[in-house]
């Protein structure tokens, strides 16, 4: 089975890489990986050198697989700064290594992209093409960050050591709006988020949502504006680039939603999120300075309250971050799976990822206590 490499999505077929990708998760589109490339944020040059397998059953599209020859390991959300440390120390390069991943979103999809979704054999065929391909490139090691649950079994299959870690996740119970969802919670959470909504109000702030098609270019200058700012604050500027946004708004219209926080009818912040087929996905938030509560209102209660209006199942905020266990997310296991070319150091990381494992599922239940929810009545 030949796995070609693709040095630019554009040299796939736009309309054969979405039957593979579907239309649940829009950053596994064509669109959205193809503005990455073109709007200067995924490059060779930023370390981001685009390396799509693909597998060709004639002139149809069998399997494909997002991947990238990276010579960091900035923005992907899954750490493995220890590891690399450990390589230099024994005088081994750790980069450049591969990368099957949606660049600078942490959010779980597919990474093997298959016509037949029982096709093993293709699935298999591409995480073993990405380990060929590693040894040619002289790459150290093959990561595949964020896969979808059921790919899990796959991968290990293949060879892969799993990983595993956690984010916080909100979900629909079909809640006719805002209130009967927060009629969920215990007496103090359901006072405290009504405190804090309260606090945004009485500030004169209003909330604009708009989606990609409504947005006009010089809207994406002033939101780019408001997260760059936020992004300066810790030290940095923001992964994609203001043409990313302006070109995706334009190319998935309905994949993007901003929420625009106002006062004095002037933008004073802003949050940016992927729409889904069922799901909402928070990604970038950015404000022109401090405001009682707002991050809490804009990022995750407007997002709360846009998939209870339009029936929307899940809302993945992004990585990290306790208190949003308060706002009524959940913990939720997310994955990942490893190759390292290096015998000994894939042995050890095997173990060290069975006792981490045993870690993440202690903080998931010690966490989960923590949940705002009222307790079940007492059978």
């Amino acid at each position: 089975m030949e796995v070609t490499v693709n040095d630019s999505i554009a040299s796939i077929a736009p309309h054969a890489w979405n039957a593979l990708a579907g239309d649940a998760w829009p950053f596994l589109k064509h669109e959205f990986l193809l503005a990455a490339e073109t709007s200067g944020s995924v490059t060779p040059d930023a370390g981001w050198a685009p390396r799509h397998l693909a597998i060709y059953d004639g002139d149809d599209l069998r399997a494909a697989m997002p991947l990238y020859q990276k010579d960091h390991s900035w923005g992907e959300f899954v750490f493995d700064w220890a590891w690399a440390h450990a390589y230099e120390q024994a005088g081994l390069p750790y980069y450049p290594k591969l990368v099957s991943a949606i660049p600078f979103t942490p959010a779980p999809s597919r990474r093997l992209l298959l016509a037949d979704p029982n096709d093993k054999e293709a699935g298999i065929a591409l995480v073993h093409g990405a380990v060929m391909l590693a040894n040619r490139a002289h790459c150290s090691s093959v990561h595949v960050l964020f896969p979808a649950a059921d790919e899990i079994d796959l991968l290990r299959e293949a060879g892969l050591h799993i990983r595993k870690d956690c984010q916080f996740h909100w979900h629909n119970d079909g809640y006719a709006d805002f209130d009967e969802f927060l009629a969920t919670f215990n007496s103090a959470k359901r006072k405290k988020a009504r405190r804090d909504r309260r606090k945004v109000q009485e500030a004169g702030i209003r909330f604009r949502r708009l989606r990609g098609g409504d947005l006009t270019p010089d809207d994406w200058d002033e939101v780019y504006r408001l997260i760059s700012l936020t992004f300066m604050r810790r030290g940095s500027l923001p992964y994609f680039t203001l043409d990313f946004f302006k070109k995706i708004s334009q190319a998935l219209p309905d994949g993007i939603l901003v929420v625009m926080a106002e006062k004095d009818d002037e933008p004073v912040a802003a949050a940016v999120f992927f729409v889904g087929e069922q799901a909402l996905y928070g990604r970038y938030w950015g404000s022109d300075g401090h405001y009682d509560a707002l991050h809490f209102e804009t990022c995750y209660h407007q997002g709360i309250e846009y998939c209870i209006e339009h029936g929307l199942e899940l809302f993945e905020p992004g990585t990290q971050g306790e208190h949003k266990v308060a706002r009524g997310f959940v913990p939720a296991a997310t994955w990942s799976a490893h190759w390292l070319k290096q015998p000994e150091f894939f042995s050890v990381i095997g173990d060290y990822l069975e006792r981490e494992r045993q870690h993440v599922d202690r903080y998931m239940d010690a966490v989960d206590d923590r949940s705002p929810y009222k307790s079940e009545e007492p059978t």
